[in-house]
């Protein structure tokens, strides 16, 4: 095993209030997975990563932008229909799996409902 392989990912959330919490996260996880479990204000995740609502909408911070897979059609669909207007860097956080001693920069909307 490689020395990146055992670094610990970890997720910068930032809420409306411009307040930042650092979660270490889990290699394989998502970035939705890790706020649940981590009682991180924000993100609901209420159909539990299966892209049917909306509820676990982000903006990804653009230095990010290149690190995940581009916005699917059903992630594209669902942004449409988040409680706070979309915006380019938009992104479900159930979409943005970890990689090991990946760091990532979130910003959680001020409303998911």
């Amino acid at each position: 095993m490689t020395k990146e392989n055992t670094i610990v990912p970890k997720v910068f959330y930032t809420q409306s209030d411009g307040i930042e919490r650092v979660v270490e996260a889990e290699a394989g996880d998502s970035v939705m997975q890790t706020a649940v479990r981590n009682g991180v204000p924000g993100i609901l995740g209420q159909c539990g990563g299966s892209l049917s609502c909306a509820t676990c909408h982000v903006f990804l911070d653009e230095r990010h932008a290149d690190d995940f897979p581009p916005v699917g059609e059903d992630e594209d669909d669902m942004l449409d229909v988040a409680a706070t207007d979309r915006e380019d860097n938009s992104r479900l956080s159930c979409q943005l799996v970890l990689a090991p001693g990946q760091e990532v920069h979130v910003t959680i909307p001020e409303t998911q409902l």
